[in-house]
């Protein structure tokens, strides 16, 4: 390769890019992007490994909570090595592996982000386990603890126990002294629910797990007729079930709606037994200093001393980001799916 020629594909870069919203397939694989530069207060990093969330694929269809702005790269979540400094950018050095939660564009061999935003990786997590890890552990934090407010000895169901937040979910919970009922589609995500340390599992479609969930809780001598806390993500006609095994007093956290239909919600009911409806949206809470410290304060210690480890998927190359896309869409996947844009 000539110098020019080697000067200009310095300068250039493979990206995913989506031009029309839709189902997966709209997204591009462009050769040619011009690599983006870091403006004041920003870096560059050099994308390692992206961890794609089901928040991803509804963005590409147009269904995500804000609205989606056409042509875009897509990746919310992702970790690599500090490339260049913006203009006034302290505390991160060239070479340094981090975490980034940068809204969008990081399905790309290169990706620009606020520095503010960087989240320090510990030595013992490879790039996909970084990448793995903030949006999930985030989230299940907050749905447990910030606005969950759980405490040792509850019981809490996780749905989609074997995904992404799930396995969060699940090692969180236990790390917290809280007993889990997990939910999963297949007796395969099951098992890593219950490797992960989930206390009762069942299958998502069982006829009678209202009943199971309900006699789990029951079993132990502090429950009062119900879990004291569930994190909804499936929505639909299936919310109705998470008021069923609610205990009086108990709190339903909704991070999702992977049933992409609508729930209805009667008020009454909820007044019958005290029950509390909270909706968890990360990038607002993440907008909280003062919760996305203390979130931080107590994961950091968690993640470096390996009581907690990012579960990662199946992982794929760029060239393959239809497909993982799709795959998340067809629940054949289970922790973290993760693009390595360098492959």
């Amino acid at each position: 390769m000539t110098d020019t020629a080697q000067s200009e594909a310095a300068q250039t870069m493979r990206a995913i890019v989506v031009e029309q919203l839709g189902a997966p397939d709209v997204m591009q694989v462009r050769e040619g992007v011009p690599v983006p530069q870091p403006g004041p207060g920003q870096v560059r990093l050099k994308v390692e490994a992206v961890g794609i969330n089901f928040a991803d694929v509804l963005s590409v269809a147009g269904e995500y909570l804000t609205r989606t702005r056409v042509p875009y790269t897509p990746g919310m979540e992702f970790a690599g090595t500090v490339d260049a400094l913006g203009e006034g950018v302290t505390g991160v050095q060239v070479g340094q592996l981090v975490a980034c939660l940068g809204g969008s564009g990081s399905l790309a061999t290169y990706a620009v982000a606020h520095a503010a935003a960087l989240i320090p990786v510990p030595a013992s997590l490879t790039a996909a386990q970084a990448a793995a890890f903030p949006v999930s552990y985030f989230t299940a934090y907050h749905g447990l603890k910030t606005l969950g407010y759980g405490q040792p000895g509850q019981w809490v169901w996780v749905q989609a126990g074997a995904g992404a937040l799930g396995t969060a979910s699940i090692q969180l919970a236990k790390a917290m002294g809280m007993n889990v009922v997990a939910s999963a589609s297949t007796e395969e995500k099951l098992e890593l629910a219950r490797k992960l340390g989930a206390d009762v599992t069942l299958l998502q479609d069982d006829p009678d797990r209202v009943q199971k969930i309900r006699a789990a809780a029951a079993s132990d001598t502090n429950s009062k007729g119900g879990v004291d806390l569930v994190l909804e993500v499936v929505g639909g006609p299936r919310f109705q079930e998470s008021l069923d095994v609610v205990m009086n007093r108990g709190r339903v956290i909704v991070i999702g709606n992977a049933s992409r239909e609508q729930a209805n919600l009667r008020p009454v009911e909820l007044m019958k037994r005290n029950v509390t409806v909270t909706g968890l949206w990360l990038t607002s809470l993440m907008g909280d200093a003062e919760a996305t410290r203390d979130a931080a304060m107590a994961l950091t210690p968690l993640i470096a001393s390996g009581q907690v480890t990012p579960q990662v998927g199946p992982t794929y190359a760029l060239d393959e980001s239809v497909r993982a896309f799709q795959d998340i869409l067809d629940r054949k996947t289970t922790g973290k799916v993760v693009i390595e844009p360098q492959r």
